[in-house]
């Protein structure tokens, strides 16, 4: 009975838990289906998809905006003021169309379980039974998917579709700030940001940066890829970037034949900020130098659109990594956490404050703690964010402080290593998948402080898909890292000697 039931619930629901509403020009196709991780998808063709991790539970919404209103879309040509009208409409349009299709989602499961057990079972208290099971399976997972809502998902989309497209779509972060706990605005915002795009003719609009948000991107591991600089130009140009930071192994080898690789950074027409990778020999970083915007860090500092960024080199040239660096074990002696440490003496000492540190191992990070709010690193291939331990007594200047100074407490400081913006290379293809492509927007507001950043992944050589995810600083914040690995200047997991030449 309880099989039949279930049956009846999932058949009537796939096939007539669907509905029609307007939002914005659109018509929306509204549907619901049966799904383990719950969430809602926006498909809005040809521009792409936005998946939201909107509640749990075993219901999955999905949004249509395919099909445009005549009348409507004619209406916000001729009067753009309409465009912020449909977007304030937008909440309690989607609002009642939810509330219909769960209702009708309730009434399908109910009526395919009482036909369902009617034809199989001819037996009025079996029917009967079958229909309470539906009610209860439905509306206790519709119970559930209402019951763990979450509003502030709307603001950290994981777009899917054509890369120019993804800021047109997502919208800017200049406001994230102040807004992005309020669903209403945000909701508003997507409709008109896609109702701009619809009606605009010759060409998709792209937000202006307010004048209180820098955009960096953040990118690592280039390893020689020259696909990478297509991309990089596309997301420069379109996301309105100031400034490109790049944390290193731009090449494979070091040798003198891989320098001309480097001048595609004088395309870009933005600031170039490097430190060297162990990939990267002094050559390669003097070819880096000789880029007319680029700036290379070695134990210093440069101000960029208000921004002061302090890097240094990796201090191990080990293009070939076959063999495991000496004492990479030994933290008394690793040449990486030196390094980090001299560059941790070099932002103390230096009497201005310091808003980004630059490094390409991870390893060298853990001597910043407390010195800067951020660190950006590559090095791994792999994209994560972190919490660095608060620093220890021992790992405090040196110099006392006067009798008469305020010492405040060492800052929290958040550790953001970059996948490889290359695909590792031609590594990459070593792997059944290709290695995908990834790079980072990073938004800073008027105080200089991280309030949010776009990851981008592109699928490797020989692939098209794009995905972008928004993600807000301050909201589902990492814990601080404990792992000893990292300090040992060891990637987690992977034992020193076996650890692949990619990297």
């Amino acid at each position: 009975m309880l099989a039949v039931s279930l049956t009846g619930v999932v058949v009537g629901t796939m096939l007539f838990a669907q509905s029609e509403i307007a939002v914005g020009p659109f018509r929306a196709d509204m549907s619901i289906s049966p799904s383990v991780e719950g969430g809602t998808e926006v498909d809005i063709p040809p521009l792409g998809s936005l998946h939201l991790d909107s509640h749990d539970g075993p219901i999955h919404l999905k949004v249509n905006l395919g099909s445009l209103d005549q009348e409507r879309t004619e209406a916000l040509i001729d009067d753009p003021t309409a465009i912020s009208a449909a977007g304030q409409s937008a909440v309690d349009d989607v609002t009642k169309g939810v509330l219909q299709l769960g209702l009708r989602a309730l009434g399908a499961a109910i009526v395919c379980a009482l036909i369902l057990s009617a034809l199989i079972f001819r037996n009025i208290r079996r029917v009967a039974a079958a229909g309470v099971l539906a009610l209860v399976v439905t509306g206790g997972s519709l119970g559930l998917a209402a019951g763990t809502i979450r509003p502030d998902a709307i603001s950290e989309p994981r777009y899917e579709g054509l890369l120019v497209n993804a800021p047109a779509v997502v919208g800017d972060a200049r406001r994230i700030a102040d807004n992005y706990g309020r669903y209403a605005d945000q909701l508003q915002q997507l409709v008109s940001n896609v109702s701009r795009i619809y009606t605009t003719v010759s060409a998709l609009p792209v937000f202006e940066p307010a004048t209180n948000t820098t955009r960096i991107l953040h990118v690592s591991d280039l390893h020689l890829n020259p696909s990478s600089w297509g991309v990089i130009r596309t997301v420069v140009k379109q996301w309105d970037i100031d400034a490109v930071v790049d944390t290193g192994d731009i090449v494979d080898w070091g040798s003198s034949a891989e320098t001309s690789y480097v001048s595609s950074i004088g395309q870009l027409g933005v600031p170039y900020i490097y430190v060297r990778g162990n990939h990267d020999s002094m050559a390669i970083q003097e070819a880096v130098a000789r880029q007319k915007n680029a700036t290379v860090l070695d134990d210093t500092t440069v101000t960029i659109n208000g921004l002061t960024f302090a890097g240094i080199g990796d201090p191990e040239f080990t293009p070939d990594k076959s063999e495991p660096p000496p004492d990479a074990g030994d933290p008394a002696v690793s040449p990486l956490l030196t390094s980090g440490e001299r560059l941790a003496a070099t932002i103390r000492g230096g009497g201005t404050k310091v808003d980004v540190a630059l490094v390409h191992d991870p390893a060298m990070a853990p001597p910043l703690s407390g010195a800067v709010p951020l660190v950006l690193a590559g090095h791994t291939h792999k994209r994560e964010v972190s919490v660095l331990a608060a620093p220890s007594p021992a790992a405090s200047p040196s110099v006392a402080p006067s009798p008469s100074a305020v010492v405040e407490p060492p800052q929290e400081t958040r550790l953001l290593v970059e996948g490889s913006s290359g695909g590792a290379g031609l590594r990459g293809l070593e792997k059944e998948a290709p290695t995908p492509l990834m790079m980072s927007v990073l938004y800073f507001d008027e105080t200089h402080a991280l309030k949010a950043y776009d990851d981008i992944q592109l699928g490797g050589t020989g692939e098209q898909n794009v995905t972008m995810q928004r993600k807000l600083v301050g909201v589902d914040e990492p814990e601080p890292t404990t792992d000893p690995s990292v300090f040992n200047g060891v990637t987690p997991g992977v034992n020193p000697s076996s650890a692949p030449p990619g990297r």
